[in-house]
């Protein structure tokens, strides 16, 4: 695989939060995609820029109250964030 920009990687976080809130869950599904530090830096970066918001010791959500949507994916991104429900 191509390796992704960083801003390819944060829209890849966000879509796949909204699939599955717990980080640990998401940290799993994504381990094919993206390195832990990467996942991590992702995270960090999403929350700090209120992107994302931690609502519990484990648990994320996209913030889109204060975002609004969600970044509409490119055409190459597509078939990750597709192939993350398996």
């Amino acid at each position: 695989m191509a390796s992704l920009s960083m801003n390819d990687k944060l829209i890849l976080l966000q879509h796949a939060i909204t699939k599955y809130d717990s980080e640990g869950l998401l940290k799993e599904k994504l381990k094919d995609v993206l390195t832990p530090k990467d996942i991590e830096r992702g995270i960090d970066t999403l929350i700090g820029t209120q992107k994302v918001r931690r609502i519990g010791t484990d648990m994320l959500q996209n913030n889109i109250s204060h975002t609004g949507e969600l970044p509409e994916p490119p055409d190459h991104l597509r078939q990750i964030i597709d192939g993350l429900m398996l």
